[in-house]
């Protein structure tokens, strides 16, 4: 995703949320300065590949839902997503978080040797401080929704959830399954149900830019607001 690209959408969820640009600016400065340039050549398994878009939802451990990931060749998590699969026996190939759940296993995949791509945004940046110097260094990608910056890389996305889809793009997946996206729970806050909102309508953004049709979104296209 090429910043520029992504800059029109940025700025609409400034809009819409009433978020600081320069929030975001301070907290991915203060990322890169706790992180290294990450080898993306470690992500090549994804060019070409069918990959897992794990969401976090109550659906996730559903039987349908395990052989999505089970089945698909790249597991990409979002959040907490990450370690309720690890916990059914189901491998992650890469968790998406911006710190506000599961630190503690995103401190374990990357001692483990797997990828995280940590994400800093206006507001974490105490968890960013508290939770990066923790990781293996080796293994944190960081990521921004501002304009990149030395290691800070920006694939696209605003949710845990959709910037791993926007990462496995970036990376040329061939196909994207998205086990664990339930966009109808009602036990989210209404923020929560915003930024879903907004999830909803990333996706159908990015599968426009694919000429792809996500089954995820089967059902509600016609009430998401276009991109």
């Amino acid at each position: 995703m090429n910043y520029q690209t992504w800059r029109r959408v940025y700025e609409q969820i400034l809009a819409a949320f009433g978020y600081d640009p320069a929030a975001d600016e301070r907290a991915r400065d203060r990322l890169a300065t706790l992180t290294d340039a990450f080898d993306e050549s470690r992500l090549d398994a994804i060019r070409g590949a069918t990959v897992a878009v794990a969401g976090a939802g109550p659906s996730l451990t559903t039987d349908r839902n395990r052989r999505l990931a089970t089945e698909a060749d790249v597991v990409i998590a979002a959040s907490v997503a990450a370690k309720r699969l690890r916990d059914a026996g189901i491998d992650v190939d890469l968790m998406v978080t911006d710190l506000d759940k599961s630190p503690e296993t995103a401190r374990e995949l990357t001692r483990e040797g797997t990828p995280v791509a940590v994400h800093a945004h206006g507001d974490n940046v105490p968890a960013i401080e508290r939770w990066v110097p923790r990781f293996d260094g080796d293994h944190v990608l960081p990521t921004t929704q501002t304009e990149p910056r030395g290691p800070v890389r920006n694939y696209g996305g605003f949710t845990d959830g959709d910037r791993a889809a926007f990462l496995a793009d970036a990376f040329d997946a061939a196909e994207l399954v998205f086990p664990g996206w339930d966009f109808d729970d009602a036990s989210v806050s209404e923020t929560k149900r915003e930024k879903l909102r907004w999830a909803a309508r990333l996706l159908h953004w990015l599968e426009r830019r694919r000429d792809e049709r996500f089954p995820v979104l089967d059902g509600r296209r016609a009430d998401i607001e276009p991109l």
